[in-house]
Parts: C-alpha cells; structure tokens; sequence
C-alpha cells in the first residue's frame, strides 16, 4: 500500500480500483446486472460482426461503418466490465500504474473513436439521401479504409497528451481511485501538482472531438432534413426518414451522457457520489449493448440475415440429429 500522506511525494507503483463508495454492501449483487448486460453486449457485436463479415450483400459503406462501430463497442466494454466485476465480486481492486494508464488511454480513445465513427456514419446518411448518384464514387471502400485510419490516427494523437500528463504528476495523496475503471481526471486529482493543464486539456479535447462532432451531425441532419421535406411523395419523404432512425438513437444515446459526464464533477455537491458514478458506468455498459439491438431491429436488412442465420442453423441442427 502506498503511502497516504499529503506531505510525501511518490510515484505510484499500484492504484486502488475501489468500486463506487456508498453501494458497499451492495456491490456484489450490483455486479449482476452489469455482468448480463457485459454478455449481451459480447453477444449482440460479435453476432452482429459476423453477419456483417459472412453477408456479402451487406458489404456497403452504411454496414462497414456500423462493423467500427460494433468493434469499438466490445473493445470499451472488455477494457472496462472485467476489471469492474472483479472488484465487485473479489475486491480485486488492484490495477498496477502502467495498467491503469493503459485502461485510461483506450476508455477515452475508443470514445473519442465511437464519437468518429457516428460522425463518419452521420456524412454516410448525408451523401445516401442527397447525393445518392454518388454514393458509391464518394464512399468506396478505399475512401472507407482511409476514413478507419483517420479514426485511429485522430483518437491516438488526442489521447497521448493525456497519458504523458498523467505520467509526469508527482502524486502526494492516497492511491485509492473511488472509481471501477481508470478516468483522466480522477488519477489526475490524487496528485500534489497543479493539475489546470490536465484540465483544460480536456476540456479542449471534450470540444475539438465530442463538441465538434456533435455540431457536424446536427448541421449534416439539418442538410438531410432539408432534402427530405423536397422530396416529391410522403412515402419517399418517410423510406429516407426511416434510414436514418437507427443512426439517430444511437446519437441520442451517446452524445448527452458524454456532455454530462465530463461536468458531472461540478455536480458532486448536489448528487450524490455514488449517483454519478452509476451513471458514469451505465454510459460505457448501456450503448454498447443497445447498439446492435437497435440496428438489428430497425435495419430489414440485419433483420433478415440474422433470421436467415438462425433458419440455416436450425436447419443443420435438425439434419444432425
């Protein structure tokens, strides 16, 4: 155990993970609920990865995107939930320095990547709905594998200023994080350092990534809109409306917690700890496993691969036996 007084300056070998201070005595049946929305989660990505690989018909930009989308999901959960079950089940809350900055780095870039991703699937919509005659010169799949890679590169080279900062604190207060994974801020509070680069920092990265993305959507829905309503028939007006009612749940799920979270902090007077730390944790658990439930839905053509998935493997079944 590290030292806790205020007075001494160390580097912390080891952090603490110790789950949401106030739901100690009920951690471990809390873990229930987060454990089968962890399997739904693996289940419903990775079911929805393989029709999206194995269904040649689905390999068009809308469902490539929607591929990133399902990868990014299982990466943020099985960087998060194993760890978190762990310390609600076995007070496992040990997390070695290198292992939480490492956590840290890829909760946050697989944010700012999701954020990406739905601003990448958001122009899909736009050039679908008002440019349709190019929709396959614009979006080819050279021009998606460069968009992928403009995902990475802009996630990786916001985040690595993040972890060089943590890296250099000096740290002169307890080692124990009152979290069940590892946020930018919450390491960067436990040090004797002035931490106000670290915080605007992120405010700067909340803006340029989730803000800028955000305002790019609503100016690429309001083109969208624009095009919809000239639109000569209410049945054509509603086919387009239609391709674009998954993408908007998806929205509407991701960006008001991630603009609440990073402010949640100020709120801490008001709403109790553990309130916002069960928030907190719902963001990274909730749309990962709603996303393809969502998709697999609304989308016919999802619908129809899946329900032709299960046909044939009902089919084989029966035949074995």
């Amino acid at each position: 155990m590290m030292p806790a007084d205020n007075h001494s300056v160390f580097t912390p070998a080891t952090f603490f993970l110790i789950g949401i201070p106030g739901t100690e005595a009920s951690q471990f049946w809390l873990a229930i609920p987060f454990c089968l929305m962890y399997t739904v989660t693996l289940l419903g990505n990775s079911l929805l990865l393989f029709i999206l690989v194995t269904e040649r018909s689905l390999h068009e930009p809308m469902y490539l995107f929607l591929s990133m989308l399902a990868a990014a999901d299982l990466l943020l959960s099985t960087t998060i939930v194993p760890k978190m079950l762990a310390v609600f089940w076995f007070r496992a809350g040990e997390i070695s320095f290198a292992a939480c900055l490492t956590q840290m780095f890829f909760v946050h870039a697989t944010f700012t990547s999701e954020s990406s991703i739905l601003l990448a699937m958001a122009f899909d919509r736009y050039v679908a709905i008002c440019n349709p005659l190019r929709y396959t010169t614009l979006l080819s799949k050279p021009v998606i594998g460069k968009i992928g890679l403009a995902v990475l590169t802009r996630s990786f080279c916001l985040l690595f200023p993040v972890i060089f900062l943590v890296k250099h604190l000096k740290y002169c207060r307890t080692n124990r994080l009152p979290q069940t994974y590892c946020q930018h801020m919450t390491v960067a509070r436990l040090a004797c350092d002035d931490i106000t680069v670290n915080l605007w920092y992120g405010v700067a990265m909340g803006i340029s990534a989730f803000g800028l993305d955000a305002v790019l959507i609503a100016v690429s829905y309001l083109l969208i809109l624009r095009a919809v309503f000239l639109l000569p028939s209410k049945g054509a007006r509603l086919k387009a409306l239609r391709t674009c009612s998954s993408h908007v749940c998806v929205i509407l799920m991701f960006y008001p917690p991630s603009f609440f979270s990073p402010s949640a902090h100020q709120y801490g007077g008001v709403i109790p700890g553990y309130i916002l730390n069960l928030l907190a944790n719902s963001h990274v658990l909730i749309p990962p496993m709603l996303n393809p439930i969502i998709y697999g839905v609304t989308t016919k053509e999802i619908l129809k691969s899946l329900i032709n998935l299960f046909d044939r493997s009902c089919r084989r079944n029966f035949l074995l036996s």
